[in-house]
């Protein structure tokens, strides 16, 4: 027996939103003093969390990220059943299936269209021991119900809903223009199945006056018949709140990287299979920080203090790719000039001797020559490292709270000077003069203390931010607002 209600946001299309109304709709639910869980059936996103409760065996298990911010927007630990399915995208190899926390096995597109059927009872399972625990369940969608060639099989839509039988609120994006038709023809080539699950639909990103837009609600119920839960505004808090995936990235400096104002440079290269890029939202919203992704036609900062190498789903590809675009002679001038490189996790692999893969984890080139600026070399191994971690800053001896998700083994001379103590073991490795330096540590970047001392041993002098609380109160605006525009018979379906 389940006591929770459930309700699933789906859209006409990808990056319509979702992840952020759920964010909203979590907290805005939770303050009305309902006991609330996310959930995303399946997901594909190279930014990955470690659920804060740890697997039965006391192993870490890995989420989407958003997931993970959707619990706090809840209040509630971040567990594997908030994401039972999660795909990382590599080169090569296709994705990288994690299913409860843990890794599966790869499969490409056309060979996992085959496989997911298998995975539905996990996603079952995982809903009904979430509705155990809650008062009502969000569900976030994936893509949309629209790619009709895709529903066979499905467990991230209607495949799930119809599964599970949880009503459907379908999201539609005003702002990429053809919203109307996006509602209408979702409802037109739905099999009647499916149909009948959508219970109404949220216009979402709308700029300017609503009331311009009145017409357009009409017009919708009457093609429909669908009930529409309101028109959500632009929501510009969401800039301060973690990016889902690479979209993000994508989509440039005025939906994503754009960071609060002038500062000191840090560059970010971006990469094909960089993950874990949200490890750099406390530096773009850093006063004092004028953080600039650079991609491969941009030109780079002369005047940069730091260059952050992040993490990579496939530390070779990306590091070809890195050469190959001359960014490690790039590199090396920032370094001559007196310029900083920290490495994190994939990038940290990049910045030793060699990068070994003698059993193929990440495709079939077996080794690729490192960038050269630390002596330490890696192997990738099948055994991966998923851990939510306590450091030790060993020069300031500051305090951060990171996790880990790693295939790699790095060792080398440059270990002898680690970046940071793991549970009081070493980790990471500097150059002699400091100047270069990385680790496996995701998320150190939120520690607001070590922050500020890294910013200031690198030559930025930047103002202390507390960030995890400009977190909760973006949270806490993005329910504000939600709460002025929705109808909240939207948690009562």
């Amino acid at each position: 027996m389940t006591k929770a209600r459930s309700i699933m946001l789906q859209g006409t299309g990808s990056d319509v939103g979702k992840t952020v109304l759920v964010a909203g709709l979590c907290r805005w639910a939770t303050r009305r003093g309902l006991s609330v869980a996310p959930f995303k059936p399946q997901n594909m996103s190279n930014n990955a969390a470690v659920a804060e409760v740890p697997l039965a065996d006391g192993s870490g298990g890995e989420i989407g990220r958003a997931q993970w911010l959707q619990a706090l927007a809840c209040g509630r630990p971040s567990s594997v059943d908030m994401n039972p399915v999660l795909l990382k995208p590599q080169s090569e190899t296709g994705s990288q299936i994690v299913v409860h926390g843990k890794v599966r096995g790869s499969a490409k597109g056309r060979d996992y269209q085959k496989l997911k059927p298998q995975f539905l009872d996990a996603v079952l399972e995982s809903h009904k021991r979430l509705c155990e625990t809650s008062d009502l369940v969000i569900v976030e969608g994936a893509g949309s119900p629209a790619e009709i060639n895709l529903r066979q099989g499905d467990i991230a839509n209607m495949g799930f809903a119809t599964a599970a039988n949880v009503p459907v609120v379908l999201v539609g994006d005003i702002d990429r223009g053809g919203v109307i038709a996006s509602l209408v023809g979702t409802h037109a080539i739905l099999p009647d199945a499916d149909r009948a699950m959508i219970a109404g639909y949220l216009i979402n990103k709308f700029r300017g006056d609503v009331s311009l837009f009145d017409d357009g609600l009409t017009a919708v119920e009457g093609f429909t018949g669908w009930k529409g839960f309101g028109v959500v505004p632009w929501l510009p808090m969401a800039n301060r709140l973690p990016a889902e995936d690479s979209v993000a990235l994508e989509k440039g400096v005025d939906n994503f990287d754009a960071g609060v104002g002038d500062g000191a440079t840090v560059i970010v290269p971006v990469l094909s299979r960089i993950a874990n890029f949200d490890d750099l939202d406390p530096l773009r919203l850093q006063p004092g920080v004028r953080l600039v992704f650079v991609r491969p036609d941009d030109a780079w900062p002369v005047d940069a203090k730091l260059v952050v190498l992040p993490g990579s789903k496939s530390t070779i590809a990306d590091l070809e790719q890195f050469r190959a675009l001359g960014w490690d002679k790039r590199l090396a001038s920032h370094v001559e000039r007196g310029g900083h490189v920290l490495g994190i996790c994939g990038g940290y692999q990049m910045l030793g001797q060699v990068v070994r893969d003698p059993d193929g984890i990440e495709g079939l080139q077996k080794e690729a020559k490192g960038l050269g600026f630390l002596d330490v070399e890696t192997v990738l191994v099948p055994q991966k490292t998923v851990l939510n971690r306590v450091a030790i800053d060993p020069r300031s001896g500051a305090r951060l709270d990171g996790y880990e998700i790693h295939m790699g083994r790095t060792t080398g001379a440059d270990t002898a000077s680690p970046m940071v103590m793991l549970d009081g073991a070493p980790d990471g490795a500097a150059n002699k003069d400091g100047s270069v330096r990385g680790c496996y540590l995701h998320g150190l970047f939120a520690t607001d203390e070590w922050r500020s001392e890294y910013l200031k041993s690198v030559g930025i002098s930047a103002p202390l931010i507390q960030y995890r609380d400009t977190v909760q109160t973006a949270l806490d605006e993005l329910a504000d607002a939600l709460e002025e525009v929705v109808d909240p018979a939207i948690f009562d379906l």
